[in-house]
């Protein structure tokens, strides 16, 4: 991912977290309480919204003289967690395959994984 797509992904991330977490409360909230996922399903929104604004930061870290590729690994580690955690969650919430939670950890060591790497950006000044 170019750095200067890292804080309009971020920016895009964000709006779909808030967006799917307001479907969440007030489209699905009776679905999902019915079945007994709204709390899987907030996790979801939860780490999607928290990743989101990391995308944020990484793009921010872009911009300064960071290694690019530990920033870059980053934001594609974020990116690949939000898709594999959150929308495990998601989809597991709505539908109730439950299979899918066993793929969710994946998207977790992602995000571990990209945290990593922006400790890993060291300063090329």
């Amino acid at each position: 991912m170019h750095k200067e797509r890292i804080i309009q992904v971020g920016a895009v991330l964000g709006a779909l977290a808030v967006g799917i977490g307001a479907f969440g409360a007030h489209g699905l909230a009776d679905m999902l309480e019915m079945q007994g996922r709204a709390e899987t399903f907030e996790t979801g929104v939860k780490y999607h919204f928290y990743h989101a604004l990391a995308m944020l930061l990484v793009g921010i870290l872009s911009l300064l003289k960071l290694q690019e590729k530990w920033i870059k690994r980053s934001a594609w580690l974020f990116l690949a967690g939000i898709v594999i955690f959150s929308g495990s969650l998601y989809v597991l919430s709505l539908t109730g395959i439950t299979w899918l939670g066993a793929i969710t950890p994946f998207g977790g060591v992602a995000f571990i994984a990209g945290w990593v790497c922006v400790a890993m950006a060291k300063y090329e000044g």
